[in-house]
């Protein structure tokens, strides 16, 4: 092995690359499917890591909607098969058993594969399986379930063992008539016929024994037992060996046979093998993914890390799980040359690190990283890593010579796509000396244009990021109220180590912290509090802008409310115009009609008596009380201030609103049960003004403070379904009583399956009128929109 390859087994062996093989490999269902496994190693080419990533995604959709694939669970063929190289050899049952099983699964993954429109990548592969249908058949009449040969291996082989069957039972029945006869009573030591080397025998007491002739065999561990083939028995057992022995031939030639068709097909044989064991591969990398949350990032053509909610895997498998298994953000951008992290110890620094460096090789093995959808990443090559040794995941322990030597070997092999992992720079020597060699070693990296993530905990470091151009600060976020660590990063800022504000929260003397802040100077204690108010700042800030985020929405989906309310009685306004309008016709049509008749009864000529007169002028007046009174226009003052209660005229919508609620300019109204804002230069007011007396009830007042306190966003993001669809059915409960009619539920994309039993549940709900996935600004298919009926 040369030193470069050495090194980089290095760099897997300190990022536990190998602990991710073996729960690969665990999750395996075949033996040559867990060879391969345990083989895996990262790729340098695009493409194959393209390949293998949409062959593992082809797979994870294959297992959750149709099941494994059949792969089979037999032994690995590489051994028999390529032992028949040597003429002569013979395959035993138990392998030729295997072979035909191997031979099963691939005839099977064959068919399910070629069929699979979701699959392309797996069924090119499954393309190269050959089915081989009359080797599976003939092994299959030849051989049963527990490796023995059937007799419908051929009849020449039935035929021989009934032959056999029929000589054993008319010797036994001979030598039984033999120890029963009166003749030789008190010969036998037992009534037992017995089998010595293939012959039948009788145990005969051995001061008995001249009464039987015949051959003896055996005798007992007492002596006193003779096992005797009688004389008369000698043509039958005779023949029973024969018969035996024709058997074994009938069996050679049949395995012969056999094993002469496997060996015509013999590579085709270690091809199907070779394919499954890929399909068995990739099956345990969905198997895997599905236990992590996995998803397949998207692999970027410039050198850049792009992690959301990232999280280190083998903290996820840990029993029980680690607290540092939290989701964080790993950013080193396209124009970034390295990225320095500091904060205080157990902060999660490290883990930060192992996770970036494991997460890029995973993907570079074809398998999918834990993180959030949309995670960007390239595929660095090499990945070189110098973890420090007291926070390493496996306790190892390392000298400064030895960090020396490995900075070298990482010098020598930094190229334009590598990534360079390195914990605690600058540290394991005097500080200064340390720092000097650290900056330099990053000027040498950058120059070489490799990427550079690292640790410190040195001021001086920190000053290299903030200073030279490409090279950013992160720091890990620390909660000095609770004194633990949040394991989150915070970007453009260093982190300060904490270790006073720690030692002050644990009530160490004040007299210590003023001693030791002397020891320490004040300059460099004034740098520590700066950091740590730069940090404090920074997480107030967020926490704003989460607010202010927070009510953008709230104002969005208030304003989105109006709308609707506005088209709504829009849409309501021109219903009830146009049933008036309808109404106002056919009232009109009667009306002309009933005119025309009394004017044909009043026409010029015509004497009319004076009761016909009274009576004419009655109808008309009936037909005048009977027309609709005209509608009184609307009041015309515009309102300068308005009353809680107070009714106004809405002259864009032809309607009166009860004032609910002035804010000076505006004014929120009641209308039909629904609520709306105006401005006051859009209503007017009634002359007098009128009022509605309303009463008010402790369930409503309370109901309202409920409703304020109520959030109609639930993110189940990282919930179990069963955990969330219970989560779910409570808050769709919760929106109803408190009148909400548009909610958002964050679920997250992952591989959908969340997200789909979600909406299942909702479009079973009577309750819910609309659901749809938000636009891309606020979300997309991450968040589901739902609309609750009135």
């Amino acid at each position: 092995m040369t030193a470069s390859a050495s090194d980089r087994a290095e760099s897997l062996h300190r990022l536990e690359f190998a602990s991710v093989v073996a729960a690969l490999a665990g999750r395996t269902q075949t033996p040559y499917g867990r060879d391969l496994a345990l083989a895996l190693r990262p790729q340098r080419q695009k493409a194959a890591i393209s390949e293998a990533l949409q062959q593992t995604r082809e797979a994870i959709a294959l297992l959750v909607e149709h099941g494994p694939l059949p792969v089979g669970c037999g032994a690995d063929l590489r051994e028999p098969l390529v032992g028949l190289q040597v003429e002569g050899l013979l395959l035993e049952a138990e392998q030729l058993r295997d072979i035909a099983a191997v031979v099963t699964a691939a005839a099977a993954c064959r068919t399910l594969l070629r069929d699979q429109e979701r699959a392309p990548s797996l069924g090119r592969l499954a393309v190269g399986l050959t089915p081989l249908p009359e080797l599976a058949g003939a092994i299959g009449r030849c051989i049963g379930p527990r490796d023995e040969i059937l007799d419908s291996a051929s009849a020449e082989l039935a035929d021989l063992r009934r032959q056999l069957q029929r000589e054993r039972s008319r010797v036994r029945q001979q030598l039984e008539r033999l120890l029963g006869s009166d003749e030789l009573s008190g010969v036998f030591q037992d009534s037992l016929v017995t089998d010595r080397n293939g012959r039948y025998v009788v145990p005969v007491r051995a001061d008995h024994s001249g009464r039987l002739k015949g051959f003896i065999h055996d005798v007992s561990a007492s002596g006193q037992t003779l096992f005797i083939e009688p004389a008369g028995a000698l043509d039958g057992n005779n023949r029973i060996q024969s018969l035996e022995r024709g058997i074994e031939r009938e069996i050679r030639r049949i395995l012969t046979r056999l094993t002469g068709m496997v060996r015509s097909v013999r590579e085709r044989l270690l091809a199907n093998q070779e394919i499954l064991a890929r399909l068995d591969l990739r099956q345990a990398g969905a198997r895997l993914s599905l236990d992590l949350d996995a998803v397949v990032p998207e692999l970027a053509d410039e050198p850049l890390l792009e992690l959301s909610a990232a999280r280190h895997p083998l903290l996820l498998l840990a029993e029980p799980p680690q607290p540092a298994a939290v989701p964080v953000d790993i950013r080193l951008g396209a124009g970034q040359s390295a990225l320095i992290i500091s904060g205080p110890n157990t902060g999660g620094k490290t883990v930060a690190l192992k996770t970036a460096g494991l997460l890029v090789l995973m993907v570079r093995a074809g398998l999918p990283i834990p993180c959030a959808p949309g995670s960007r990443l390239f595929p660095f090559a090499p990945v070189l890593a110098d973890i420090g040794d007291e926070q390493s995941i496996e306790q190892s322990l390392s000298t400064f010579s030895g960090h020396l030597a490995r900075m070298k070997s990482i010098l020598e092999q930094a190229g334009p796509h590598a990534l360079v992992l390195l914990d605690e720079l600058g540290t394991g020597t005097d500080p200064n000396e340390g720092a000097a060699l650290a900056m330099a070693f990053l000027d040498l990296l950058r120059q070489a244009r490799a990427r550079v993530m690292a640790t410190t905990h040195l001021h001086i470091i920190k000053g290299y990021a903030q200073l030279e151009d490409g090279v950013d600060n992160a720091a890990v976020e620390f909660d000095p109220d609770t004194l633990q660590p949040t394991y989150r990063l915070q970007y453009g800022i260093p982190g300060a180590s904490h270790a006073f504000t720690i030692a002050s929260r644990l009530g160490l003397p004040e007299a210590l912290l003023l001693r030791a802040a002397d020891y320490l100077g004040q300059n460099q204690r004034s740098g520590e509090e700066i950091i740590e108010r730069l940090q404090s700042l920074r997480i107030a800030l967020e926490e704003e802008l989460d607010s202010a985020g927070q009510l953008r929405r709230e104002a969005e989906q208030e304003r989105d409310q109006r709308r609707r309310l506005r088209e709504e009685l829009e849409q309501r306004r021109a219903a009830i115009l146009e049933e008036t309008r309808r109404q106002g016709v056919e009232l009109l049509t009667r009306a002309e009609a009933r005119l025309r008749d009394l004017f044909a009864d009043a026409r010029p000529g015509r004497r009319v008596t004076a009761s016909e007169q009274a009576r004419l002028t009655g109808e008309l007046r009936g037909l005048k009380q009977g027309l609709p009174a005209p509608s009184a226009t609307g009041p015309e003052r515009v309102p300068t201030e308005v009353t809680v209660n107070e009714r106004l005229y809405v002259p864009a919508l032809g309607v009166d609103g009860l004032v609910v609620r002035s804010t000076g300019r505006q004014v929120e109204l009641d209308i039909g049960g629904k609520r709306m804002r105006q401005p006051l230069a859009a209503l007017r007011q009634y002359q007098p003004r009128r009022f509605v007396e309303r009463q008010l009830r402790p369930a409503k007042i309370r109901d309202r403070v409920e409703r304020q306190a109520f959030r109609p966003r639930l993110v189940l993001v990282g919930k179990r379904v069963d955990e969330a669809q219970l989560l779910l059915e409570r808050f769709l409960d919760d929106a109803l009583l408190h009148n909400q009619l548009q909610l958002e539920v964050v679920h997250g994309a992952g591989q959908g399956i969340l997200r789909r039993a979600i909406r299942e549940q909702l479009a079973a709900r009577r309750d819910v009128a609309s659901f749809q996935a938000a636009d891309v600004a606020q979300g997309g298919d991450n968040i589901t929109v739902v609309e609750i009926r009135h």
